[in-house]
């Protein structure tokens, strides 16, 4: 089977050469359109290998996506971004994974990978875990202007192939795309991937008003769709789950009594749907320790809710087949819980979950230890 890999770029000379390197060994060629690069972007790519073509930019990401596939030559095409980098794998050990779904599939299928996205979390930063559809038969073609989507209705099977991804941390595509975002909700008013992506940029913009208008109309969309059975197959994404965990971290974000409230209620209304979910009950610890402390008089019945969150985020652990932020079913659970127990006089558990936490080397619950007087 022939594999291209086809991308589009623009001032990508920061990244580009890694990315063409990691993927280099997998495929048989490297189809690049570029979009109006002024920097050494095509330069890099022809050095490397590629076949370059420009393309003039139409406002359209899928648009340049499809230019660029029509340039393929090959019976399936590897798709990355050029701040997306693959993680060390052998072509024959890809060939392998990808036959036993030819056979049973024929072409009739798509592949996912696994992405490592850092991000800035606070003073520091976090890691998620996403699979994202990447390796598409030949003559498939994307939709959506951005965040644009495979076209298809076949199903999407995971394949060993991972990469790491950096490009949340420049935090220079939110005023670029949310104009976007904005047209595309105009265009299709009932989409819910497109409100998503929306709440979820002006989030990572600090407007977190703007952002929870959009968050509710996403989730009431969800909440309607989900009464009438329409949460399956495509509608069924993970976006549906991270859309769901966004809005509650903005809930608790702007966290006035109304947004705690109103938080108070999804959290009793997903319980049941996100239950096998470690990254949602941590939420939920985050949640009830800020709702006790809001008004501790109303809510000190929901005092033991914080443990039993953080406790119920261990025994779900990190599951690989999951979705998830890294940590969230380990030791930033952990880490919380240690916290739990410290400020409530619990030395010895506080001390014990510290270390746990710093087992895995994250560093705040060693400067706790380090505070307690406590040896790893």
């Amino acid at each position: 089977m022939r594999i291209s890999l086809v991308m589009i770029v623009k001032n990508e000379e920061r990244s580009l050469e890694k990315c063409l390197r990691s993927a280099a060994s997998l495929v048989d060629e490297m189809i690049i359109a570029d979009t109006g690069s002024t920097d050494g972007t095509k330069a890099i790519a022809e050095r490397m290998g590629a076949r370059v073509w420009d393309y003039k930019w139409t406002n359209d990401f899928s648009a340049a996506r499809n230019y660029a596939l029509s340039h393929s030559s090959g019976d399936w095409n590897l798709i990355l971004d050029a701040d997306e980098i693959l993680r060390p794998f052998q072509r024959d050990e890809l060939e392998q994974a990808m036959g036993r779904y030819v056979k049973h599939h024929g072409a009739s299928w798509m592949g996912a990978i696994t992405r490592y996205d850092v991000y800035p979390d606070g003073e520091g930063t976090s890691v998620s875990v996403s699979s994202i559809p990447r390796l598409l038969p030949a003559g498939m073609r994307y939709t959506g202007i951005i965040h644009e989507q495979p076209d298809t209705e076949y199903p999407c099977y995971k394949l060993p192939l991972e990469a790491d991804h950096d490009g949340y941390l420049r935090g220079d595509k939110g005023e670029r795309n949310l104009s976007y975002l904005e047209e595309a909700v105009k265009r299709c008013p009932e989409d819910l991937y497109f409100k998503f992506q929306l709440a979820a940029t002006l989030r990572n913009m600090k407007r977190l008003g703007d952002s929870l208008y959009w968050f509710r109309d996403f989730y009431a969309g969800y909440i309607r769709q989900r009464k009438e059975g329409r949460n399956n197959g495509k509608e069924a994404g993970m976006y549906l789950t991270e859309g769901v965990l966004l809005y509650l971290y903005t809930l608790l974000d702007i966290g006035n009594s109304a947004c705690l409230e109103e938080a108070y209620a999804v959290v009793k209304n997903e319980s049941h749907i996100l239950g096998e979910r470690a990254d949602f009950w941590f939420v939920c610890g985050l949640f009830y320790m800020k709702l006790v402390l809001s008004d501790v008089a109303k809510y000190v019945h929901l005092l033991p809710e914080i443990e039993a969150s953080y406790l119920r985020c261990l025994s779900i652990g990190e599951r690989r087949n999951q979705d998830r932020v890294i940590g969230t079913g380990s030791f930033k659970a952990a880490y919380n819980l240690g916290t739990w127990y410290e400020v409530s006089g619990q030395k010895d558990k506080a001390a014990y979950y510290y270390m746990e936490a710093a087992k895995e080397g994250y560093e705040p619950a060693e400067k706790r230890l380090e505070l307690m007087g406590k040896c790893r």
